[in-house]
């Protein structure tokens, strides 16, 4: 029997870049899938582009997230709507390579609730992107996985498998950024369940522009950073505990969208 999955991808403005990238989804992908692509408005440049790719693709629907702005709260937006038992987490921007999209579904199916696409395993790598930023996240990925024990050298990527069963026992308490993928990799953790990952390279946007906000998200990272450290806890205590995090990390900007 065929693995069903669910394929979220947020997008912003992407207009006739993302055709290439569904392209590469549809063609690498041998699960049975949907591939939801959420945006914060109607009149999203990818929007049209995405209703003229659907007429000839009806696996491919086009969401219009009523959360609010942000990847964020496009990505939770798009995991509530599946239904399937598995969600992979994938960006509209072709860095993340679509061929692991199976193999991490894979693992999910065999026990583990969260996959990992890791550019700092073996077999790993990351090409392009700003250096500050690469070095914070491969200092946190590997601290992580060697003291934190979460079962991923890459906590911090986006693209990942999830248990659609398991994020709906444990919620989603970002609304900003793309610090979703760490702060389910901190709760499976410190609730031990399994973790896993498979190695994957990374490559840097070559059209448009990234709308990662380094400076504004370091200081929520961090928090879900130092989540994953610690005893394992009950459900409640993990939710007390994301319930704290997020009342900081939530809190609006002023003069600025949270996004």
């Amino acid at each position: 029997m065929s693995l069903a999955i669910s394929v979220v991808i947020p997008a912003y403005n992407e207009g006739e870049a993302i055709i290439p990238v569904l392209d590469r989804i549809f063609d690498a992908v041998e699960s049975e899938c949907e591939i939801l692509v959420v945006v914060d408005f109607e009149e999203d440049t990818t929007v049209p582009v995405l209703r003229d790719y659907s007429e000839r693709e009806p696996r491919l629907h086009t969401l219009i997230s009523s959360y609010g702005r942000g990847p964020a709260n496009a990505i939770r937006y798009g995991i509530d709507q599946v239904k399937n038992p598995v969600v992979v987490v994938t960006m509209a921007d072709g860095s993340d390579d679509p061929r692991q999209i199976d193999a991490l579904a894979r693992l999910v199916d065999r026990g583990v609730v969260v996959a990992a696409a890791s550019r700092y395993s073996a077999g790993g790598q990351q090409v392009g992107g700003p250096l500050f930023k690469s070095v914070l996240s491969k200092t946190a990925g590997r601290t992580l996985g060697a003291f934190g024990r979460v079962g991923t050298r890459d906590a911090t990527n986006s693209f990942k498998a999830y248990s659609t069963e398991f994020i709906r026992e444990v919620g989603i308490d970002s609304r900003s950024g793309f610090e979703i993928g760490l702060e389910l990799t901190a709760k499976a953790r410190r609730l031990r369940r399994p973790v896993a990952e498979v190695p994957t390279i990374w490559l840097d946007r070559t059209i448009g522009e990234s709308n990662f906000k380094l400076a504004a998200w370091i200081p929520r990272y961090l928090r879900w950073y130092r989540f994953a450290f610690g005893p394992p806890l009950t459900k409640e205590q993990v939710a007390r505990g994301a319930a704290a995090i997020a009342m900081q990390n939530n809190k609006p900007t002023k003069g600025k969208r949270n996004s």
